[in-house]
């Protein structure tokens, strides 16, 4: 049985000692009791985090709204025991990492922030953690909170296959880049069978750390989503992404007339019924996509796009009339915000689209469209998308078993 009901009931006996070496007895006695940190209690998490030669530690959570978003983590005297209390609310689910002996000067100031990344570190009593080629974080997952897990690990689950392909589109004026493309377990490419066709842009986050193979897998599995082939397609560089994708007819041409008859040539696929998806500004250029073409891009998913204010504000607050007053809509539209997105760049704008979507969803005598809406416990991160791709997937391509609810 735990010596400590809570960290407030530790901390008590802990100030309440005053030799030393008990007290550090007490946090070595703690740390080897619990072994999995952070310590959510209700709605109140306690992050922990001990080490030596520490100056100062500082819980970097980008939700804290100031410069640099961090909140200060309080040492326990005479150990090397540091520790913050924060709430949170009950389906939070947030990256976070510790900046340990930070400078804690501004973000905005920073000169060379490869420099500064180095002081932060996952929290290593921490197992749940979203790994990037960047960058990992760890995840603080809150009760009410979707499902992490790591979906390589699902047991009995037929696996597709993931094959790699390069792609050169003289519409975009560039050579080379990578295709990853999934196709579902069973899949033969002689059986006289055509499978419905998704593109997903920002590929190389989508095969790998967002895994939508194996999420695939599993939905297909328990009948939650269609077999479908899953086209992942890698982006270009972080310069060129707004002219890339805001609104962009040339990205929509390389994609319908270029990398979908290269797919059709090599794949069972159905060129008649395709879907798109992206996340952040990639979500733009999938909407943009599926409106210039809805009768073709059936299946539209959107997460965490900006539209409203910021770069590119001009055309991406267009968006809204565009859903509103289009004459034919994708059959299925998945969209999801974050509630720490910025206000008036993706929350206001996110939450205003939908609401007009789900009025013509409802409104009798309008087009047929089956949209869905979720607001995320978190902000515009890796940990969110990852957290929403199952419920995006099996919306816009139901399997058996949605389909028969």
């Amino acid at each position: 049985m735990p010596r400590w009901e809570s960290f407030n009931f530790f901390l008590q006996e802990a100030m309440q000692t005053p030799d030393p070496v008990a007290r550090q007895q007490l946090v070595n006695e703690l740390l080897n009791e619990r072994h999995t940190w952070p310590w959510i209690e209700g709605n109140k998490v306690t992050f922990v985090y001990s080490g030596e030669n520490v100056n100062s530690v500082a819980l970097n959570l980008d939700i804290i709204e100031r410069d640099p978003p961090f909140d200060s983590l309080q040492r326990l005297e005479d150990t090397s025991l540091w520790y913050v209390q924060r709430t949170f609310r009950r389906d939070d689910l947030l990256d976070y990492l510790f900046a340990v002996n930070d400078p804690m000067t501004p973000l905005r100031e920073e000169t060379d922030f490869i420099k500064r990344t180095s002081y932060w570190h996952p929290d290593e009593r921490n197992p749940l953690r979203m790994i990037t080629a960047e960058i990992t974080v760890s995840v603080l997952r809150m009760p009410g909170a979707r499902p992490f897990p790591d979906w390589r690990n699902m047991a009995d689950v037929p696996r597709g296959q993931v094959y790699e392909h390069t792609f050169d589109s003289a519409r975009m004026g560039f050579t080379g880049r990578q295709i990853w493309v999934y196709t579902p377990p069973g899949y033969d490419p002689d059986e006289d069978r055509d499978y419905p066709l998704l593109i997903l842009l920002d590929g190389q986050s989508m095969v790998a750390p967002l895994q939508v193979p194996y999420i695939a897998d599993a939905l297909i599995k328990y009948g939650r989503m269609e077999p479908v082939v899953i086209a992942m397609e890698q982006s270009g560089n972080q310069s060129t992404r707004i002219s890339d994708y805001v609104s962009n007819d040339n990205h929509y041409l390389s994609i319908y007339e270029e990398l979908v008859p290269l797919l059709n040539d090599a794949y069972n696929i159905n060129a008649q019924d395709l879907g798109i998806g992206g996340m952040g500004v990639g979500a733009i250029a999938a909407a943009h996509c599926a409106l210039s073409n809805p009768e073709v891009f059936r299946h539209l998913i959107m997460l965490s796009p900006p539209l409203g204010r910021g770069r590119a504000q001009e055309k991406l607050l267009q968006y809204a009339d565009r859903f509103k007053n289009a004459a034919v809509l994708p059959r299925y539209i998945f969209q999801s915000v974050g509630r720490y997105e910025q206000f008036q760049r993706a929350y206001a704008p996110g939450v205003a689209l939908a609401r007009a979507l789900q009025e013509r969803e409802h409104n009798e005598g309008d087009i047929d469209v089956d949209h869905k809406f979720v607001e995320l416990g978190s902000g515009q991160s890796f940990v969110a998308f990852k957290s929403i791709l199952p419920e995006a997937l099996a919306h816009v391509f139901p399997g058996r078993i949605a389909a028969s609810v």
